[in-house]
């Protein structure tokens, strides 16, 4: 039984920072493509960022070079480390895993609509000014 389970949302300031861990537990596959999604209240989930198994990260616009994504995979551990935080990032963050084909990009040119089998239940961040 495939598990993720996210932490490490809460409260901080504009400008502040928060990392997100989840920790991924019953999966197996030699390409896959793991990823942090988020949704606010009244807007529909987004992609935030996502890496595969080779290590290959994608981000959406609105977090590049603010928000970096990571795995353990000794740990069976994805991050996501958030910087330079803003009251438009606060969401219900979501940790998301598949499994894909060999054939790059293993992520997909459509990763971002979340077309993912596994979820975690969420993580809140809250952010304000």
């Amino acid at each position: 039984q495939v598990q993720l389970v996210e932490s490490g949302g809460g409260s901080a300031l504009a400008g502040g920072s928060l990392k997100l861990s989840c920790v991924v537990s019953g999966f197996t596959a030699a390409n896959y493509c793991m990823g942090w999604f988020r949704q606010a209240p009244g807007r529909q989930r987004e992609g935030v960022a996502v890496i595969n198994n080779s290590g290959v990260k994608l981000y959406a616009d609105s977090v590049k070079g603010r928000f970096t994504i990571s795995k353990d995979s000794a740990k069976n551990t994805l991050y996501l480390q958030m910087n330079s935080l803003s009251p438009e990032d606060t969401a219900l963050y979501y940790c998301a895993a598949d499994r894909r084909g060999p054939s790059p990009p293993i992520c997909g040119t459509t990763w971002y609509r979340g077309d993912f089998a596994y979820w975690g239940q969420g993580t809140q961040v809250t952010v304000s000014s």
